[in-house]
C-alpha cells in the first residue's frame, strides 16, 4: 500500500471507534464539548454523533462517533453500519484516519476489532483509555513497548478527568500532517482467503485485500452492492467453497494467538483487592432478591425527585410565562394578533415549558445510573424473568430507555439477535411511561391524589411511580401474549459485557441532559406552536352564524344573571368556542368518548395528542386561555375548577381525571414512534397492529375504571 498524506484543503474526517463500554463517547464529548450533532447514517435510523475538534495548528477536524462494535462480524445493525462504512471508500462518512479507543483494564478484550482496522490500512491512533481506574487497580502500562509491537501511535489517557487529552491532540495533528500508511498487515491471509480476495478485487479493483474478502463474509447484506455484483461474490465463494464461520472463527483465533502475548508482555498487574469489591457490589446488586429491591427503591427515589425537586423551578416558569402574556397585552392592541399570541403561542409553549424541570430531572438521574455501570447489571439482572415473558436481557435497556422517549428506545433493539424478542420488545416498549406523559401526569395526578405526605413519601410522587408500575406490567403482559402468538425456532441469548463501577463524569451527564432536554423543547415545541396556532384558530374561529349566535346567547344570559364584565367575558368566550370549529370537531367525537367521562374539550386535546402525547397539556393551555383578559391562572388551575355549565360538577372530577390518566398510559399516541417502527420493522403491517391494540387497551381501561369509579 502506496504512502498517503491527509493534508489537503478538505476537512478531514476521523472515525472514533471501539468496543461498547470503552468510554469512547466520553473522549467524543470531551474533544468536541457543545460542538456536536445528533443524526442518522444514511438509510437507517442508527444515530450517529458528529462534532468538531479544533487543533492548536488552527485546523478543524470533523469527528464521527461511530457505534460501539466488537468485530467486524457484526451481530446487530449498529455494528453492521461500522463495517459497512468502512469497507465501502463511497460510503459518505468514510474516515480519512482512525482513533480506537479500548479500556486499558481489558486490552486483550479490545484490540480484536483494532487488528481488523488495521488492516485495512487507514492512518490510526490507539488510545488507551481509564488510565486512572488502571492506577486504581495497581495496572502498569508499557506504552513504548505497545507503540513498538502494534506499529502505531499509543497514547494513555483518562476521558473521565481529561489527563493525557492535549497529548492526544498533538498526536492527531502530527497524524494529520504525516498521515503515512504501511503496506505490513497485523494478520496474513490464508491461502484460500487470498484466492477469494484477488478474485473479487478483479471486479472491484479500489480494494485492498482484507475489505475485499470482507466481501465474501457480508455481501448478502451490503446495501451498496447491486444485485449483479452480489451475485458475481457468491460465484467467487461458491468456487472456492468459501466457509465463512470456520474462516471467521480461524481468523479471531489467530489475531488473538498473535496480541495476546503483547498485551501480558506490555501490561503488569499488582493489585486484585478493586476486582474483589467489584465482584462484591455485583454480588449485591444482581442479587436474586436484593437485586429487584434495590433496583425497586433507585425507581422510587427517581419519581420522587421528579416532584420534589421540581416543584419551585415550574411555578418560576409558570409565572414568567403570565407575565409574559400580561406584557404582551399591555404592548399591543387588543386584536387578532394579540391574541394568537398570548392564547395560541404563548399559552400553548408555557404548558409544555413547565415541564423542562422534571424531565431534566429524569435524564440526569438515568443518565447517572448508566455512568455508573447500573443499567448494564439492571439488564444482566432482569434476563431470566424478561425471557419468562419473551423478551431478552437487553430488552431491560429499551423499556428502561423508553421511560425517557420510545424511539431511541426501539432504535435500540437493533443489539437483540432474536427476530421474535426483537420484535416483541418493539411492540410492547412504547406501553412504558415516557417523558412525553410526564406534563399529562402531573397534571391529572392532582386531581386525583391530594398534595401530601406518607411518611416520608409524596403521595403524588408514589401515584407517579404507580402508573409507571402499570405501564410495566401492561408492557410484560402482552409481551407474554406476543409470545403465545409468535413462534421461532431461534435460541434466546445475552451476550453482554458489564462494564467497570465507576464515578460518573458529570460533564457527559450535564451534555446528555442538555441535549435530552434541547431535543424535547426543539422537537415537541415545534409541533406544540403549529398545532397552537392551530388550535387557536380553529378555537376562534367558526360558521359566523353559529358564532354570531354564542355571543348574543352568551350576553342575554349574563344579563339574566347578573355577570360581572369579567364572568362576561369568560361566558362568552366559552360560548363561541363551544360554537367554532374546534368546538364542532370535539362534538363529533364526543359520542364516542363520553362513556369514558371525557367531553368535547377533551375530545379536542385527545386529537391533538395522536401527534405527541405532551400536546394534551398545550391543546389545554391554548382552550383554556381563552377568556377573561386579565385570567393569569396556569392551565393546571384553569382546569381544575372547570365546571359543567348544565349539571355544575367539576370537569376534572376524580372518576373522570382517573380515567384519562389510565387512557394515556396505554394510547398509542406519538405518530414519530409509529414512524420509527415501520422502519425499523420495514412494514406497515406492526405499527398498525401496535396502534390498534393500544388504543384498543386504553379505551376498554378507561372505560372500566370511569364505570366502576362513577
Amino acid at each position: 500500500m502506496e504512502k498517503e498524506t491527509l493534508t489537503s484543503s478538505k476537512a478531514y474526517t476521523i472515525g472514533l471507534f471501539g468496543n461498547p463500554n470503552c468510554g469512547k463517547s466520553t473522549l467524543f464529548n470531551l474533544l468536541t464539548g457543545l460542538r456536536q450533532k445528533v443524526g442518522n447514517f444514511p438509510g437507517v435510523t442508527v444515530d450517529k454523533k458528529i462534532g468538531q475538534l479544533s487543533l492548536d495548528s488552527n485546523e478543524v477536524v470533523r469527528l464521527v462517533d461511530f457505534p460501539g462494535t466488537y468485530s467486524f462480524y457484526p451481530n446487530s445493525q449498529d455494528e453492521r453500519i461500522a463495517v459497512q462504512t468502512l469497507i465501502n471508500r463511497e460510503a459518505e462518512d468514510y474516515p480519512d484516519a482512525i482513533i480506537y479507543v479500548a479500556d486499558v483494564t481489558h486490552l486483550e478484550k479490545h484490540l480484536l476489532l483494532f487488528t481488523q482496522l488495521y488492516d485495512l490500512g487507514l492512518p490510526s491512533i490507539l488510545v488507551l483509555n481509564m488510565a486512572d481506574q488502571a492506577e486504581k487497580d495497581g495496572l502498569k502500562i508499557d506504552v513504548a513497548k505497545l507503540k513498538k509491537e502494534l506499529r502505531t501511535p499509543v497514547y494513555l489517557l483518562s476521558a473521565r478527568t481529561g489527563d493525557g487529552i492535549e497529548k492526544l491532540k498533538d498526536g492527531i495533528a502530527q497524524l494529520l500532517q504525516e498521515g503515512t500508511t504501511t503496506s505490513q498487515q497485523f494478520r496474513k491471509l490464508s491461502i484460500t482467503e487470498q484466492a477469494i480476495s484477488d478474485g473479487i478485487r478483479k471486479q472491484f479493483p479500489a480494494l485492498d485485500e482484507y475489505s475485499a474478502l470482507l466481501y465474501a463474509h457480508h455481501y448478502n447484506w451490503l446495501p451498496f452492492l447491486s444485485i449483479e455484483e452480489k451475485a458475481s461474490i457468491e460465484d467467487i465463494v461458491e468456487k472456492y467453497k468459501f466457509e465463512s464461520l470456520k474462516l471467521q472463527v480461524n481468523e479471531t483465533m489467530e489475531r488473538f494467538n498473535r496480541f495476546t502475548p503483547i498485551t501480558q508482555s506490555a501490561l503488569v498487574s499488582t493489585q486484585v483487592e478493586r476486582t474483589s469489591r467489584s465482584l462484591w457490589l455485583d454480588n449485591v446488586l444482581t442479587h436474586r432478591v436484593l437485586g429487584p429491591i434495590i433496583f425497586l427503591g433507585l425507581m422510587l427515589l427517581v419519581f420522587q425527585a421528579i416532584f420534589a425537586w421540581a416543584s419551585y423551578p415550574m411555578d418560576w416558569i409558570e409565572a414568567i410565562f403570565g407575565q409574559l402574556a400580561t406584557g404582551v397585552k399591555g404592548v399591543l392592541p387588543e386584536g387578532w394578533l394579540s391574541d394568537l399570541i398570548t392564547d395560541g403561542i404563548l399559552a400553548g409553549l408555557g404548558g409544555i415549558v413547565v415541564f423542562v424541570p422534571q424531565i431534566a430531572i429524569l435524564f440526569f438521574l438515568i443518565s447517572i445510573l448508566e455512568e455508573v455501570g447500573y443499567m448494564a447489571r439492571a439488564a444482566f439482572m432482569f434476563d431470566r424473568v424478561m425471557q419468562f415473558f419473551g423478551l431478552n436481557g437487553r430488552s431491560m435497556v429499551a423499556l428502561i430507555s423508553s421511560s425517557a422517549c420510545a424511539i431511541p428506545a426501539v432504535m435500540s433493539t437493533r443489539n437483540i439477535g432474536n427476530w421474535r424478542e426483537r420484535l416483541i420488545t418493539i411492540m410492547v416498549t412504547p406501553l412504558i411511561s415516557c417523558s412525553a406523559r410526564i406534563p399529562v401526569y402531573t397534571v391529572l395526578i392532582g386531581f386525583v391524589v391530594p398534595v401530601g405526605t406518607i411518611g416520608i413519601f409524596n403521595q403524588q410522587g408514589l401515584a407517579f411511580m404507580g402508573l409507571y408500575l402499570l405501564g410495566i406490567v401492561a408492557a410484560l403482559f402482552s409481551a407474554w401474549v406476543f409470545k403465545k402468538i409468535l413462534k421461532t425456532d431461534e435460541k434466546s441469548f445475552l451476550m453482554l459485557e458489564l462494564p467497570a463501577y465507576r464515578l460518573p463524569v458529570m460533564r457527559n451527564v450535564w451534555l446528555n441532559v442538555w441535549e435530552k432536554v434541547k431535543t424535547f423543547l426543539l422537537e415537541a415545541g415545534k409541533v406544540i406552536i403549529i398545532i397552537s396556532i392551530a388550535l387557536w384558530g380553529l378555537a376562534t374561529y367558526g360558521p359566523s352564524k353559529a358564532m354570531q349566535n354564542a355571543e348574543l346567547t352568551a350576553t342575554e344570559q349574563a344579563i339574566q344573571q347578573d355577570l360581572s364584565e369579567a364572568e362576561t367575558a369568560d361566558l362568552v368566550a366559552s360560548k363561541k368556542l363551544e360554537a367554532s370549529f374546534a368546538g364542532h370537531l370535539g362534538k363529533f367525537i364526543e359520542p364516542v368518548i363520553q362513556p369514558l367521562g371525557f367531553d368535547w374539550k377533551m375530545g379536542i386535546a385527545l386529537i391533538t395528542s395522536f401527534a405527541a402525547r405532551e400536546v394534551f397539556v398545550g391543546t389545554m393551555a391554548t382552550i383554556y386561555s381563552i377568556g377573561s383578559e386579565d385570567d393569569e391562572s396556569s392551565v393546571r388551575d384553569k382546569m381544575a375548577t372547570e365546571r359543567h355549565a348544565d349539571t355544575g360538577e367539576l370537569v376534572y372530577s376524580m372518576p373522570t381525571a382517573m380515567s384519562l390518566l389510565i387512557f394515556y398510559v396505554f394510547a398509542m399516541m406519538c405518530m414519530s414512534t409509529l414512524a420509527v417502527v415501520k422502519r425499523e420493522t420495514k412494514s406497515w403491517k406492526w405499527p398498525i397492529i401496535q396502534f390498534v391494540f393500544m388504543t384498543a387497551m386504553a379505551y376498554l381501561s378507561s372505560w372500566v375504571v370511569f364505570q366502576s369509579l362513577t
